[in-house]
């Protein structure tokens, strides 16, 4: 008896994720489950901006803001550059810069 019922399937069979990658991927995406970051990173896709600009045109408190920045950060989303005193918030390459434009293309259609 055969493993699979079509042969696309023996091909496949390789393509499947490891259950860590699965695992690393689905942790991923789930960084854009929030309203709050997925603005900040609308935003980010235009210019970069501090930590006081977001949280004023989003109408936050900077804290609310810092937190979401060090989740994006943390997950290698955005990078900072800092001057003086102000932390200075850009999107980190241009695969997030896709990702990004690519789901809002999406809703788009």
């Amino acid at each position: 008896m055969e493993k699979y019922h079509c042969k696309a399937a023996y091909i496949l069979e390789a393509s499947v994720p490891s259950e860590e990658k699965a695992m690393a991927m689905a942790d991923f995406f789930k960084v854009f489950g929030d309203t709050t970051r997925i603005k900040i990173l609308s935003l980010l896709l235009e210019s970069e901006l501090c930590v006081h600009d977001i949280a004023t045109l989003l109408n936050m408190e900077q804290s609310a803001i810092s937190h979401q920045l060090r989740v994006l950060r943390q997950n290698k989303l955005v990078k900072v550059r800092k001057e003086g005193k102000s932390s200075h918030y850009t999107i980190l390459d241009n695969h997030v810069y896709k990702i990004i434009t690519q789901g809002l293309d999406h809703l788009s259609e």
